[in-house]
């Protein structure tokens, strides 16, 4: 292999002044759930939102005068960019990023506050990478890769050497998977340490591309699907990180949409951590039971990156709380007359629930003429609650019904 543990040492020396040795933290949620020990690796609190510091800041350390002078371009989901634009900031030089066009505006907010030049082209990553390669050669730049490059596989790998030192009784170590920069760095070091660790990497169902390419010894572009987990969504591995994955990763795995939005709610819920889609992957598969854990295993997941938009993250902790039953939309038809909606939320306050939102809706009903049609969000404790609060509102004599996440379900 290209890069060794040296390599990995060397870059910790490089960055040590430069990034945040991120605490591993218990989770005792997890902990009693699964009932062995889990940890979270939170890199979601590192400087710049997630780990890409790490390998930005060691390969534009070990630049040389002139490719600084040049200054540098990269590509990016977006928290390489924002890692890069770190990066070239702490080192005064120009930095230029280039992320698809629908990056979350946090990310490109981000990166323009640490002093890059951003553009937006490409519908996803893959093409972005494209275009920012063809502006690097018209202008004679140097070029940051997100992680087909050994200076940036061998600062990630710093991660693997604060897990062995901080945790050195793991056993498991879940880590997402983009283009497999992260878990590259990390396999060479914790396997080096402790070679009987078990190595899982984790997927979104939506940008797969890891098993048909360790399938076939190749990297194979993956027909991806929009997903949450945009940091993440790399559509083709690359060829040093695959053959890293290959030889030292146990397990691939994946996880939908769904799990993923679990994922980030559980780390809020619980864990007071705010953390994207793609540092969420990790949790998502230890909660859905997508990775065997054995009796006496000590867990470490990686939550990579907590640069998640405001509005996404507001929508994703709310459609988890319908999924869950705390929030309940109820839909009822009630008599128009003056008063009525002031009895009917009465009648739900004695219930116990909390009105969220109430919205009339006549002609988009067609409600009967002397009548209202009335949709209802509500929070209730529990799905238990919200049948019972159902319940009470037709004893009370209001036709209501439940609505909500089946409604809008293909």
């Amino acid at each position: 292999m290209s890069v060794k543990l040296v390599d990995i040492i060397e870059a910790r020396t490089n960055i040590e002044n430069i990034i945040i040795p991120t605490p591993i933290l218990p989770d005792a949620r997890l902990i009693r759930e699964i009932g062995t020990q889990v940890f979270f690796k939170a890199e979601c609190l590192q400087r710049g939102g997630s780990f890409k510091i790490r390998g930005a800041y060691n390969k534009i350390h070990r630049l040389t005068e002139d490719e600084k002078r040049r200054g540098v371009i990269a590509a990016s989901a977006g928290n390489h960019a924002q890692g890069v634009a770190l990066a070239a900031q702490l080192h005064n030089i120009n930095a230029t990023i280039v992320l698809p066009e629908f990056a979350p505006l946090t990310k490109i907010n981000a990166t323009k506050n640490f002093g890059a030049k951003v553009i937006l082209k490409g519908g996803s990553f893959d093409e972005a990478v494209a275009y920012s390669k063809q502006l690097c050669e018209e202008q004679n730049a140097t070029y940051v890769h997100a992680f087909e490059d050994d200076a940036i596989i061998a600062g990630q790998g710093t991660i693997g050497l604060e897990i062995v030192e901080d945790l050195p009784q793991v056993t498991l170590v879940v880590v997402p998977i983009g283009g497999g920069g992260i878990i590259s760095g990390i396999a060479l070091a914790v396997k080096h340490y402790l070679p009987k660790v078990r190595l899982i990497g984790v997927q979104s169902e939506n940008c797969a591309p890891l098993k048909e390419s360790l399938k076939q010894g190749k990297p194979i572009e993956f027909v991806a699907k929009p997903t949450i987990a945009d940091g993440i969504a790399v559509k083709r591995p690359g060829e040093k990180t695959l053959h890293i994955i290959a030889e030292l990763v146990d397990e691939i795995v994946e996880v939908s949409e769904e799990e993923i939005a679990r994922g980030i709610f559980h780390c809020v819920q619980n864990n007071r951590l705010v953390v994207e889609g793609a540092g969420a992957a990790g949790v998502a598969a230890i909660l859905a039971k997508k990775i065997k854990v054995k009796t006496g295993d000590t867990v470490c997941t990686v939550l990579c990156g907590g640069n998640i938009d405001a509005n996404l993250l507001s929508r994703v902790l709310e459609q988890v709380l319908v999924r869950q039953g705390r929030y309940i939309m109820l839909k009822l038809l009630v008599v128009d007359r003056p008063g009525n909606l002031a009895k009917l939320l009465k009648t739900t306050a004695d219930a116990g629930a909390n009105v969220i939102e109430v919205y009339h809706r006549r002609a988009t009903w067609l409600a009967p003429l002397g009548y209202v049609g009335i949709e209802m969000l509500l929070e209730v404790r529990d799905q238990q609650h919200g049948s019972e609060v159902l319940k009470y509102l037709r004893e009370n004599s209001y036709h209501a019904e439940q609505g909500g996440v089946g409604d809008w379900e293909e």
